[in-house]
């Protein structure tokens, strides 16, 4: 093997074809991509395929918490850049919303225990985030205006949210000694979920209308507008379904209604945002070129599949869950040219470097 000399060691080539100090904190989409994608695959009657992808998503994960820490210890300047730079620092909810889907398939497959660890550490991190992020990103910083930095990734501050109360709603019929507590969580990050949208949808509205966008600015991100309605319409149908309690009483009618209205929403943002995708690519001539925030085009569209689904089963809506069954397809080729893109782009670069 060849290397490269420097003063203080010698350092062979083949391990400088990347490093943490790259990684984005949004790379988690592609667990969550991945692991709604087999979730539909599962509620469609596809068991194998489901399977592979749930594996996928589990190394991925995995894969993914194992260099997080490595960045955090070797890079902590890195990781103190993403998180203050207003634009990107809303990408480390991608691991609160990665934990949460992924913890709802495994507690499909009947893997209450690691579902249950995985909501504890979805929940305590979206927490934990949800008041980091905005104190460092917002207020720590001088320049303004802050508004110009509002993109599609804010959306994933809602995401985290509803893939806690999502994952709560799964698990309250299994853990019976803690259905009480289940429930207050679903129903409160569902609540805040639906308040943190209408505040992220305000903010992006107003950057985009206040402020020229660049095509190259108008990323694939912004597709979580569309994921993030879908969450929450399968997070309330997950809590329509949940056994008599207090808050769930006080809410179940409020939440089985707001579903349907927000699945609405959800369908009409799909060709609006596939007709940016023609504006940014077409019109504009952008480069459609493999990057890690095509996985935020991944997860919405598995997370629409999934919420027609949920929402035509549990409100008896044919219609709905025939959309969702069918949709199912475009997503899971949306899985599949991504991760043959990012397979391809890993190659190229080992290949570069070498």
């Amino acid at each position: 093997m060849h290397t490269v000399r420097s003063e203080s060691s010698t350092v062979p080539v083949a391990t400088k074809w990347w490093s943490p100090v790259d990684l984005t904190p949004g790379y988690f989409a592609l667990v969550m991509g991945t692991g709604i994608v087999s979730v539909a695959l599962h509620l469609c009657g596809y068991p194998a395929a489901s399977e592979v992808l749930l594996a996928i998503a589990v190394v991925a994960y995995i894969v993914l918490v194992a260099l997080n820490f490595w960045r955090i210890i070797a890079y902590p300047a890195a990781v103190m850049s993403d998180l203050t730079d207003i634009a990107q620092s809303f990408g480390f909810f991608t691991f609160v919303a990665g934990s949460g889907v992924i913890g709802s398939r495994l507690a499909m497959a009947g893997w209450w225990t690691p579902a249950a660890v995985l909501l504890i550490v979805a929940a305590v991190s979206w927490l934990f985030l949800g008041y980091i992020v905005p104190v460092v990103a917002v207020l720590g910083r001088a320049e303004r205006p802050i508004i110009k930095g509002a993109n599609g990734l804010w959306f994933i501050w809602v995401v985290g949210a509803q893939s806690v109360a999502m994952l709560s709603a799964t698990l309250e019929p299994i853990l019976t000694e803690a259905r009480e507590i289940l429930a207050i969580t679903a129903i409160f990050a569902w609540s805040l979920g639906l308040i943190l949208y209408v505040a992220v949808a305000m903010f992006v509205a107003l950057r985009l209308m206040t402020f020229p966008l660049d095509p190259r600015e108008f990323n694939p991100p912004y597709w979580i507008s569309m994921g993030a309605l879908a969450i929450t319409v399968v997070a309330a149908a997950r809590i329509a379904e949940m056994a008599s309690a207090p808050m769930v009483d006080a809410t179940r009618g409020l939440v089985a209604g707001m579903a349907v209205l927000l699945w609405c929403f959800a369908t009409w943002l799909i060709p609006a945002l596939f007709g940016v995708g023609i504006w940014r690519h077409a019109i504009h001539r952008v480069p459609l070129k493999y990057e890690p925030s095509l996985w935020s085009i991944v997860f919405p569209l598995g997370m629409y599949s999934v919420a027609g689904i949920y929402l035509g089963r549990v409100n008896e809506l044919p219609i709905v869950e025939t959309i969702g069954t069918a949709w199912l397809w475009v997503a899971v080729a949306a899985w599949v040219l991504t991760f043959i893109a990012m397979l391809r782009a890993i190659v190229l670069r080992i290949i570069r470097r070498r």
